[in-house]
């Protein structure tokens, strides 16, 4: 299993989109990573909106991929699924379920600028307001 230090000087790539680590956190009784990304919420708008982006995975399932130099999301902790390439949606875009590293990942949005990630199977536990708090999502 990764450590802190192991996470903070690599990104996860999820989504098309590179996360920093955040933290490691703990909610009943398991360990969690919290990555976090800033985005703008549309380049086609006037004005576009910053969005603060945040994923929790199980710690377990984060693993280095060191051919490439990065984090990857391996349900169990094994090997990585193959890379998929596919294009880039703005978040705005995305549906609030889809598969990606072969789980399926629910997405809300609790405040106007703010996007949470969590697995489908623990989404309505790791999502819930005391986990969010806990989770410092």
């Amino acid at each position: 299993m990764l450590t802190a230090a192991d996470l903070e000087v690599n990104v996860l790539e999820f989504r098309q989109r590179s996360f920093q680590f955040d933290r490691i956190a703990e909610w009943e009784g398991a360990q969690y990573a919290v990555f976090s990304r800033t985005e703008t919420e549309s380049e086609s708008q006037f004005r576009p909106r910053l969005v603060h982006l945040h994923l929790i995975v199980p710690l377990g399932w984060v693993v280095l991929d060191e051919a490439n130099d990065e984090l990857r999301i391996a349900p169990g902790g094994g090997a990585p699924p193959p890379r998929l390439i596919e294009s880039v949606v703005e978040v705005g875009a995305e549906p609030p379920q889809f598969k990606e590293s072969g789980v399926e990942w629910t997405r809300i949005a609790p405040a106007q600028d703010t996007r949470l990630y969590a697995p489908a199977d623990r989404a309505e536990r790791l999502l819930s307001p005391a986990a969010r708090s806990a989770l410092g999502t």
